[in-house]
């Protein structure tokens, strides 16, 4: 299709469905019902030799995708973290896809470069972070925990690993807590640390990193001549939401001049809080930030916070400019490609710059607040109801519990009984949980932070859980 009059008639048509797919949102079943290889075996096992009708294109969408799509943005989704959506963030994506621009360099869009530079300059004063951290927008934060893991290693090496490889750097080590999210796992090993030179700290019984545990571990891997290279603390952690005492372990960190990376994907957006400024206590001495708008600011995916406190070794970590890249402004604007992983970029700035000012500061804080509140209403019906325990502090607008079958009191048959009620409650189609183990029981996880979900929609949750739970209708 190259006709622009053709185009604009099959653009209104696509804007239509989109507005009425969120206006019916709650008549699909959230998690998607198919079974393995369904979608696939419906599909051509050959691709078209000529051009098709994008009606038949549209028509085969709706017939063949859409049955395998799980509602990330329907209300009812409570499952693993929000990846949110919102009017204003989907029609700068609209723009963001039309312009199609390349933005690595300053030079390849000005208006993306410096967009970019103001927006991360909003995000470091609404989160409170300290004026000397520079930020830049990476696609998720497990390229921006690898970047931390880098810089780190790069520090501390003199920048000698990147030049000879490791044998400049011998016995490195990296630490974070037994609930850190995996994704710091991957980056050790993508790093070329390795997995068994990541130490996993024990946790607390709120399930936060133990500080004495950490300096225990550090000074017992510096006795046997091994090298600290960075420590990962967690606000928010997956399974449970846990809160890592910052200060703490930035005096831990700064004592051994170890590179301090806290990881904040999810609660990070909390920090628009005033209220929540107290889990970056210390956050002076940290080395870098990361948190994901994507998550829990109504930002569509992809869309990553990362912040460094000294953005020279970030881009001596990663910066490399050849004869195709080089411009007459280099080192007079900020050149993105050398800040991540990636050389071709998108322009991420223009669907947050549109969300900020959409909702503006007070939309935002609205927002989530309800979400806090609904979280925690829910909290208390589990807690004064005899058979449902809280299995974990509800730190933001996360649940974890777990259902008490009357007279049973086997941990298996516990975690068995629960895991098929995850399974009921999935199957019906109504809501989509999803589940963790904290100290080896299985939990069921309430995740309360879609973009338009109501008290209404929890409230109908809670009392599908009870229903299954008990038995009651099927």
């Amino acid at each position: 299709m190259t006709d622009s009059t053709e185009f604009k008639k099959q653009a209104h048509r696509f804007i239509d469905w989109m507005a009425d797919y969120f206006e019916n949102i709650e008549q699909y079943p959230v998690k998607s019902q198919v079974q393995p290889g369904e979608i696939f075996r419906q599909l051509p096992s050959e691709p078209p030799e000529d051009g098709e009708d994008m009606n038949d294109i549209f028509n085969d969408f709706e017939k063949i995708i859409m049955p395998g799509i799980t509602h990330w943005q329907s209300p009812n989704f409570f499952a693993y973290f929000p990846a949110n959506s919102s009017f204003p963030s989907l029609l700068a994506e609209m723009l963001t896809a039309t312009l199609g621009a390349q933005c690595m360099k300053w030079e390849t869009s000005p208006a993306a470069a410096e967009l970019e530079e103001m927006v991360m300059n909003w995000l470091q004063k609404m989160t409170g972070l300290p004026d000397g951290f520079q930020g830049v927008l990476q696609d998720t934060a497990s390229t921006a925990t690898l970047v931390a893991i880098l810089s780190a290693r790069e520090k501390l090496s003199g920048f000698r690993v990147n030049e000879k490889g490791f044998s400049e750097l011998q016995d490195p080590r990296v630490y974070c807590s037994s609930e850190t999210h995996s994704s710091i796992e991957k980056a050790v090993k993508i790093a070329g640390i390795g997995r068994q030179n990541l130490v996993k700290v024990k946790v607390d019984p709120y399930f936060r990193m133990d500080p004495e545990a950490l300096h225990k571990a550090i000074r017992k891997d510096i006795e046997a001549g091994k090298k600290p290279v960075c420590i990962v603390a967690t606000l928010g952690t997956t399974g449970s939401t846990a809160i890592d005492p910052l200060k703490e372990i930035t005096q831990i960190s700064k004592k051994y001049n170890i590179w301090l990376h806290v990881d904040a994907a999810f609660a990070g957006s909390a920090l628009i809080l005033p209220d929540y400024r107290w889990m970056i206590e210390g956050i002076e001495e940290v080395d870098s930030f990361v948190f994901n708008p994507h998550k829990w600011l109504f930002t569509n995916f992809d869309c990553s916070a990362y912040f460094v406190k000294d953005r020279n070794t970030l881009l001596n970590t990663l910066q490399i400019v050849p004869e195709y890249l080089k411009t007459k402004n280099q080192g007079q604007v900020n050149d993105y490609c050398d800040w991540g992983i990636q050389l071709g970029r998108r322009f991420r700035a223009l669907k947050l710059w549109f969300v900020i000012r959409s909702f503006g500061l007070a939309g935002l804080r609205d927002k989530l607040l309800y979400h806090i509140y609904l979280a925690n209403k829910l909290a208390h019906n589990i807690m004064v109801h005899e058979d449902f325990e809280l299995m974990a502090p509800v730190n933001f607008n996360v649940v974890c519990f777990r259902y008490l079958p009357p007279g049973e009191d086997n941990e298996e048959a516990i975690d068995s009984f629960n895991e098929n009620l995850l399974q009921k409650i999935n199957a019906s189609g109504k809501i989509y949980l999803t589940h963790t183990r904290l100290n080896g029981k299985y939990v069921l996880r309430m995740s309360i932070g879609q973009t338009n979900v109501r008290e209404e929609h929890v409230e109908q949750a809670w009392e599908l859980l009870m229903l299954k739970a008990e038995g009651r209708g099927g």
